[in-house]
């Protein structure tokens, strides 16, 4: 435990960030190509890189009771991963509200490659998310375009990926409060490629390579990336919001 005294108050964290990696488990059962990849699903290849990072890791996937996240789940979660692709609208609408009102409340959130079409995703932003896209096995090359932040830490300028599925502007998102990478593909494409967003007292990171097909969670810098986004996600949250009808605080 790691304790500060700050402004005469005392302030414990622990070392320890609770994570919980979801991913929908669909294609590396139905796609051999998938399967050849991510043998035992692209959460578990999530949870075994990210294992040496010290987290304390558990998944979810779809096919469980209430999608494995359940209450007790999400109130024992410091940062949610999210990865899905073929069964967006299969997510229960009561689990999404759930998630996402975890979120407001502090929980972080990293949303993997094609998650940004899920339906938590939507809602947090508010937007349809679309993009474009081609499967076309080119290079990818992440530009670092915020040095100073720490999701970048340990990174030089720019990853390189040999294989990627091709996204490409315009991404229809708001406006990303902090523009972390933008990727450039063999193709021509640009795009935003990690973003963070704050809503309310939730930290938000959308990170987009990841394609089922092609073994980028294997890849060191971009398991590099992840822990320093469930880090920053996981930091303190500031204050407490308050709602609703007060008194005034100066009385004449």
């Amino acid at each position: 435990m790691i304790k500060a005294v700050i402004g005469g108050k005392t302030f414990t964290e622990s070392r320890t960030i609770r994570v919980t990696i979801w991913n929908e488990f669909l294609a590396e059962k139905t796609n051999p190509e998938v399967a050849n990849v991510y043998p035992r699903g692209i959460h578990y290849a999530l949870a075994e890189g990210l294992a040496p990072y010290g987290f304390r890791i558990r998944t979810a996937t779809l096919e469980m009771p209430e999608h494995g996240l359940t209450e007790q789940v999400i109130n024992d979660t410091n940062v949610l991963i999210w990865w899905g692709h073929l069964a967006h609208e299969e997510v229960d609408d009561h689990v999404v509200e759930r998630v996402y009102q975890k979120v407001l409340r502090g929980m972080g959130l990293i949303v993997l490659h094609s998650g940004h079409f899920s339906k938590l995703f939507q809602k947090l932003m508010g937007t349809t998310c679309q993009l474009k896209w081609r499967e076309a096995e080119e290079r990818e090359r992440l530009w670092v375009v915020n040095p100073a932040h720490s999701i970048t830490e340990g990174l030089g300028q720019y990853i390189e990926l040999q294989e990627e599925e091709t996204y490409g502007e315009f991404f229809d998102i708001p406006t990303p409060d902090e523009l972390i990478f933008v990727g450039w593909f063999q193709g021509g494409e640009v795009f935003r490629s990690g973003c963070t967003f704050y809503r309310r007292r939730g930290k938000i990171f959308y990170f987009q390579p990841g394609h089922e097909t092609h073994p980028t969670y294997y890849n060191k810098e971009i398991l590099l990336v992840i822990a320093n986004a469930v880090r920053w996600a996981a930091s303190p949250h500031g204050a407490e919001p308050v709602f609703g009808n007060v008194k005034a605080q100066e009385r004449e």
